[in-house]
């Protein structure tokens, strides 16, 4: 099943207040995280959590969703999987790194938002020969593609057809993967919101048949 791409409106840059001290702390500890440990700053590249939360609103406030189950993949801190708990969406984060996956629940559990975090890998059961056949192309540089890591979706009790929005943020070259993985595993209707380089929101639904040209 193809995907569509969906234009969102843009939101401006005036954040509500209690989003704005979410982003502040969340800032403060992601570069904390990066100076004790210099040798991971290349391998954990923070998205623009602004862009990200004004496009997660427009989607919100447009009622783009099919529902509201959201998942992260590749959650890191778990920011962008926060945003949308704040937003009242049920939200997921999997992460292969378990550093990050304490450090996501610790930053939810402060500010009392009811995110989920697995340790394990976003690669969808079936999907692994996709994801094994990118990580030999690139040179096995990308952690995240390793397919031998617990299966994150087994410890949140639940597969990638139950959500009706997933974030990414692909690294540069990587996208057609990730909307790969996307197309053949989740739902119909699902959304993929994704933050490409440099600085762009895209969002892209799937769907049974691309619509006929006008």
């Amino acid at each position: 099943m193809p995907l569509v791409e969906i234009e969102i409106s843009n939101h401006g840059s005036v954040l509500p207040d209690e989003i704005d001290r979410f982003l502040r702390e969340a800032d403060m500890r992601v570069s904390q995280f990066l100076e004790n440990n210099p040798r991971r700053a290349s391998s954990f590249i923070p998205s623009d959590f602004k862009s990200v939360y004004h496009a997660l609103q427009a989607i919100t406030d447009e009622n783009l969703s099919p529902g509201d189950m959201m998942c992260e993949w590749g959650s890191g801190f778990g920011v962008v999987a926060s945003l949308a708990s704040m937003l009242e969406y049920t939200a997921c984060g999997i992460e292969v790194d378990q550093d990050l996956v304490d450090a996501a629940r610790r930053l939810a559990d402060d500010f009392g938002l009811p995110v989920e975090f697995a340790s394990g890998s976003f690669i969808p059961s079936g999907a692994e020969l996709i994801a094994e056949e990118a990580y030999v192309e690139n040179n096995a540089e990308y952690s995240w593609l390793i397919t031998d890591a617990e299966d994150g979706y087994d410890e949140l009790q639940c597969s990638l057809e139950d959500f009706d929005l997933v974030f990414s943020y692909p690294w540069p070259g990587e996208d057609y993967l990730i909307a790969n993985l996307f197309e053949k595993h989740a739902a119909e209707g699902a959304l993929l919101l994704t933050y490409d380089y440099p600085e762009t929101m895209r969002l892209r639904r799937k769907v049974s048949e691309l619509p006929s040209p006008l």
